[in-house]
């Protein structure tokens, strides 16, 4: 075992918490936990917003979905930093002018509907908890790879320490955990990839060419997972299969990998469709993410919201460009993650892979691990942050004031279920869950924001209709794919990536039912749009 790995995820546990109790000098009251008193710059919002975006979906499912794909899921993270060139068009600004604590709040100021708001707080929860289990999913597997401990343990410790900053300092505390782990992250990607490139240069092995499919660069044992079929010869649970350097990679019944140009060429990995669906996901879900948009309430005004943003597109740019030398580089190094299917272990065993047991891949390898460790926390902070939120205003706090204890008892309640639930999804592919909470995303809030901030006739029953049809459908598709049995052919793509039906769903019942009701447009709509337009040195 790699003597560097535990002292440094200590550090990160200490670090966090550390800066997490300094954070809670400034936390005093329930503004401060919501939305840190609506006093963050841009600058420090920007990291914020960038360390807990940067979930295990990018740190690990990117880099683990490039090894098994190829070329076809480079949308991934192309279309989750372009969703912030969406976010800054058109909702970064106004969100902020609209002087809400939280999704189901701009509900609200915007449509003066209370079932909106109690709808709009169902879905808060669920793409919460959605997006909330494949970072615990990742902890688990990340505990499990570098320690051969149990996945239950991992999942439960990021769980306690994530629910412990977010009770005891909430947003306040948070922002400052969130901006140093961004930069955490960024270099235990950066740094080791120097080094992996220049020994892959040093070696001279070739990229994976058409021509010749992933080999093994050293003598390799792999253990079986699962009852498969290795290059069509039946293998059982826990076989030993041995292969010698140079070795061809095989093909197993169980892990659907693609291998040689189907790696390297478009078009290997789903159909059309599906492509067009993952980018559309994932581009428009970003402005519907709850613990994102609750970010630009924090900013002082509409002004620096948009200043966050454009820092933000050049963080996560910038970051996403790591995680795919990751992802081509572990085609040479770890090939035999192709045969487990355990794909999204790559950045943790590449250094040691790539540069051997000595004290530098150790010492590189204990570095990705502090920053696997590191997103995590900061976005399941982030997450539930937000779904806590939602759980005090609209559930503790109903029909009276609410304390700050009633936020922690909030804080403790979200926490309960995607805990609960992280330790029955452990085989799925960390990313493409992540994926179904954007197609939420993307059918519900993303519709409602953008008809809300632009469009004047948008109504309370237009709205309702439009999230149901959208969001309804989208999270009826993600509870199929989660839960239900395998689907084969087009079921399994509309039903596998639903955004390219159900976005363009929610926005027509939007419409449809905003002018078949056009009587309920609020009154106070010219005084509603110039609040959610109107620069605040316009105001009188």
């Amino acid at each position: 075992m790699n003597p560097y790995l535990v002292p440094s995820l200590i550090v990160v546990i200490l670090v966090t918490v550390g800066i997490g109790v300094y954070g809670l000098r400034f936390a005093r009251t329930t503004s401060d936990f919501l939305v840190a008193s609506r006093s963050v710059s841009p600058s420090w919002n920007a990291a914020a917003i960038s360390g807990e975006y940067l979930s295990a979906a990018s740190f690990l499912g990117v880099a683990g979905l490039i090894l098994r794909y190829g070329v076809d899921v480079l949308w991934y993270p192309v279309g989750f930093a372009a969703g912030y060139l969406a976010l800054l068009l058109f909702v970064a600004a106004p969100l902020r002018r609209s002087g809400a604590f939280t999704l189901p709040d701009f509900c609200e100021v915007r449509l003066g509907s209370p079932l909106l708001r109690r709808l709009a707080s169902v879905f808060v929860v669920f793409i919460g908890c959605l997006y909330l289990v494949p970072q615990l999913q990742g902890a688990g597997l990340t505990f499990t790879t570098v320690t051969g401990g149990s996945y239950a343990w991992g999942a439960l410790l990021v769980g306690v320490v994530v629910t412990a900053n977010v009770a005891l300092g909430g947003m306040r505390a948070i922002t400052f955990v969130q901006a140093f782990q961004y930069w955490l992250k960024l270099t235990a990607l950066a740094v080791p990839v120097i080094f992996l490139a220049l020994q892959w240069q040093s070696d001279g092995r070739p990229l994976v060419t058409p021509e010749a499919g992933a080999t093994f660069p050293i003598a390799t044992t792999v253990t079986i997972e699962q009852d498969a079929t290795v290059d069509g010869v039946p293998v059982e649970e826990g076989q030993q299969l041995s292969f010698a350097a140079g070795d061809p990679v095989p093909v197993v019944s169980t892990v659907d990998a693609n291998f040689g140009a189907d790696w390297l060429l478009p078009g290997g990995d789903g159909t059309l469709f599906a492509t067009y669906s993952l980018i559309l996901a994932t581009f428009l879900g970003t402005m519907g993410l709850p613990h994102v948009l609750v970010r630009f309430y924090t900013n002082p005004d509409g002004a620096s919201a948009r200043r966050t943003t454009l820092v933000v597109l050049g963080l996560v740019g910038t970051f996403y460009l790591l995680p795919t030398l990751y992802g081509v580089l572990g085609r040479i190094y770890t090939p035999q993650l192709l045969m487990t299917g355990r794909t999204d272990a790559v950045v943790l065993l590449l250094p040691e892979a790539a540069l051997g047991a000595g004290h530098l891949g150790r010492l590189l390898g204990a570095l990705v691990t502090a920053g696997a460790l590191a997103a995590f926390l900061s976005t399941s902070s982030g997450l539930l942050t937000s779904v806590a939120g939602v759980v005090f205003t609209d559930v503790l706090r109903v029909g009276r004031s609410g304390s700050i204890r009633d936020f922690r008892l909030a804080t403790v309640l979200a926490a309960s279920v995607p805990v609960m639930l992280s330790l029955y999804v452990s085989n799925m592919d960390v990313s493409r869950v992540v994926g179904l909470a954007f197609a939420v995303a993307a059918s519900s809030f993303c519709p409602l924001l953008v008809l809300g901030i632009w469009w004047r006739r948008l109504t309370d029953v237009g709205a309702i209709a439009g999230v149901l049809a959208g969001g309804g459908a989208s999270m009826a598709a993600v509870l199929i794919t989660v839960l239900g049995p395998p689907l084969d052919g087009w079921p399994a793509d509309a039903i596998g990536q639903p955004a390219a039906w159900t976005v363009p769903l929610a926005f027509l019942v939007m419409i449809a039912g905003s002018l078949l009701t056009s009587r309920r447009v609020p009154h106070d709509i010219g005084a509603t749009m110039l609040r959610l337009h109107a620069p605040e040195s316009l105001r009188v």
